[in-house]
């Protein structure tokens, strides 16, 4: 089969991503019902071949349906009423091979519009993940991982289930109202007309409960994700929860949490599950109807009906309302999937990162990197950076410094186009970043955080991510410059040692260290450095540093908040405050200004903090 490629999913790459851009994700709503079931639908019929079978066999199983309830009537006005048991016998075996070969085509249908419903919520969840992966910084800051989880495994269950369950349902259902509808026109058009005054009220009610049950299911969705973020962020915070003894705070919050959800999806269920029981009154209100009728036509003697043609019009009206109510009593789970849905679609309309038209990819960066009077605001309004001005030339080492909130780490989001600027350019080797594919620029940009991520894999695949095509040998030689070859030596398994849960079994000093082999590995032109020794202690900080020094040589490195040490050599400090760049120069020249750096330096530095950086 094909892939399934749905062009309604590609988004328009307009405006600048903001995280605020997606928070208005977070509104509870179905806003477009006809919309999100015309996506589901183009989905499903990428399986059109599986379906057209199925629906061949749901004619089949109806058409055996409709001619072995017309026999049961034939049979009691016929072979029953003159006792000819020989008949009786021959019509009894001659059923129940069509009922076989009902039930052989029913369970044939049912495989295969399953299977079109595994495969439609496997391209779904294939499609969502695609997005997600390339979905700006910005969609993640808004969103918790926990409520992005949700999407991709809730939310596409939901949708698959509703869609497993629905299919042979839709199919079974259609064909048999459609068939059970002929089959009672030809048999008595008086009784038809009584059972049909009745479907409406059906519809009516159903259309009623279901418009006002959806918000209920958007928000018991809304919640799930919430819940899911806040179990997330607990595991992954235990360590933190328990140092502070806030066990019990949690569980409270997390009691509050799940109180929520637990309230809508009781609201969303109490509410839908009003469909079946009325449903079911209307339609023993119609049996009455027309057994009454019925009655009386037989009575009177009225247009030819009989005992059997009354009781094969009550079997064809109950196989005329049972995959009515079948649809209708499974309203939960499709308003529930509906709101999946369209929260599986809003991820997937989110505006993934882009390159602008005629970007070009490049080689390798020199390294002259120019800020020329940057701007930009994560809330429109709200600057963070008022016109900077840097410069960076080829194997330079620019240190940047600020209090707190100056915009130090936006610069570096900026250079590595997480974000794009609101005013000024950005330019490296003279071209502007515009101009250039994210791709490439990131391939040539390498970024040691404060916070390392592992992989769970072996050390040997984590270093490996730096460079996916390096041979066993480069990733002993990355880590052995790393100074990271010994102590890996030293695991159990070595080079082949599992890690899991970020590396949890290795210490900071060691994960970071694996962090540096992996950007050695990179052999990027460009170094980033965010607080990468903070966390360490002294002994771990020398070794850390040492290794640094020769990740640093031959690139243009900026280093943020670094230690006093990799200050005071920077070949360049750059210090930020409110946005602009205040004062520049190397350490010395900065001091003898006794300017900002140097109050920053006063107040930092000889107050007890001898290793640390202006700024933090």
């Amino acid at each position: 089969m094909s892939e399934n490629r749905n062009p309604s999913l590609q988004p328009n790459f307009t405006g600048r991503q903001s995280p605020w851009l997606y928070l208005a994700a977070e509104k509870p709503r179905l806003t477009n019902v006809t919309g999100t079931l015309k996506r589901i639908l183009e989905y499903l019929l990428g399986w059109r071949s599986s379906l057209l079978f199925a629906l061949v066999c749901a004619v089949v199983s109806t058409g055996i349906t409709i001619v072995g309830t017309r026999l049961n009537g034939y049979t009691v006005d016929t072979f029953i009423a003159r006792k000819d048991a020989r008949m009786l016998g021959i019509v009894c075996l001659l059923m129940a091979g069509m009922y076989v070969v009902g039930v052989a085509s029913s369970y044939v249908q049912s495989i295969l519009t399953i299977r079109a419903a595994q495969r439609t919520s496997a391209a779904l969840r294939r499609d969502l993940f695609r997005r997600v992966a390339h979905l700006p910084p910005a969609y993640f800051d808004a969103h918790s991982s926990g409520d992005v989880m949700s999407r991709l495994t809730n939310d596409v269950d939901n949708i698959n289930t509703a869609i497993s369950q629905t299919t042979v349902q839709l199919f079974t259902g259609i064909v048999s109202v459609a068939g059970m509808l002929a089959a009672m026109l030809f048999l008595s058009p008086p009784l038809t007309l009584v059972c049909l005054i009745t479907t409406p009220l059906t519809f009516f009610t159903t259309r009623i409960i279901a418009r006002n049950v959806q918000r209920f299911f958007v928000e018991q969705q809304r919640e799930l994700g919430k819940l899911n973020g806040y179990i997330e962020e607990m595991v992954s915070g235990q360590k933190i929860l328990r140092l502070f003894s806030r066990e019990t705070r949690v569980v409270e919050d997390f009691e509050r949490i799940n109180r929520r959800y637990v309230g809508d999806a009781f609201r969303a269920q109490a509410v839908s599950g009003i469909i079946g029981p009325c449903n079911n009154m209307v339609n023993n209100i119609a049996y009455l109807l027309v057994a009454v009728a019925g009655g009386f036509c037989v009575i009177r003697n009225i247009g030819g009906v009989t005992v059997g043609v009354v009781f094969s019009f009550l079997l064809y009206m109950r196989n005329f309302t049972n995959p009515i109510n079948n649809i209708l009593a499974m309203a939960n789970s499709l308003q529930l999937a509906l709101a999946s849905a369209e929260r599986v679609f809003e991820t997937m309309d989110g505006q993934p990162e882009c390159d602008a038209d005629g970007a070009s990819d490049i080689e390798r960066i020199e390294g002259d990197i120019r800020f020329e009077n940057v701007r930009f605001s994560y809330v429109p309004g709200k600057p963070v950076l008022r016109g900077a001005d840097i410069v960076a030339e080829p194997g330079q080492t620019v240190a940047i410094v600020g209090p707190t909130g100056a915009g130090k780490t936006t610069i570096i989001s900026l250079l590595t186009r997480f974000y794009d600027t609101d005013g000024g350019r950005i330019r490296i080797d003279g071209m502007p970043i515009e101009a250039i594919t994210r791709r490439s620029l990131r391939r040539s940009v390498s970024l040691v955080l404060q916070d390392t991520f592992l992989f769970s894999d072996t050390i040997r695949e984590n270093i490996r991510y730096g460079r996916i095509d390096a041979g066993d040998e480069e990733v002993v030689e990355a880590a052995q410059q790393a100074h990271a070859h010994e102590f890996i030596l030293q695991l159990p398994h070595g080079y082949d040692t599992v890690l899991t849960d970020n590396g949890q079994n290795l210490s900071q000093g060691q994960r970071q260290l694996l962090n540096i082999a992996r950007s050695l590995l990179s052999r990027a032109s460009v170094l980033i450095l965010d607080e990468a020794t903070s966390s360490v202690d002294t002994r771990t900080e020398q070794i850390i540093q040492s290794a640094l020094l020769t990740l640093m040589k031959g690139k243009t490195s900026f280093v943020i908040a670094h230690r006093l040490s990799t200050i005071k050599n920077a070949d360049k400090i750059v210090v930020i405050d409110g946005g602009r760049v205040v004062e520049q120069g190397t350490h010395e020249s900065l001091l003898e200004k006794k300017g900002f750096y140097f109050r920053l330096y006063e107040s930092q530095f000889k107050t007890g903090m001898p290793n640390g950086v202006p700024g933090g």
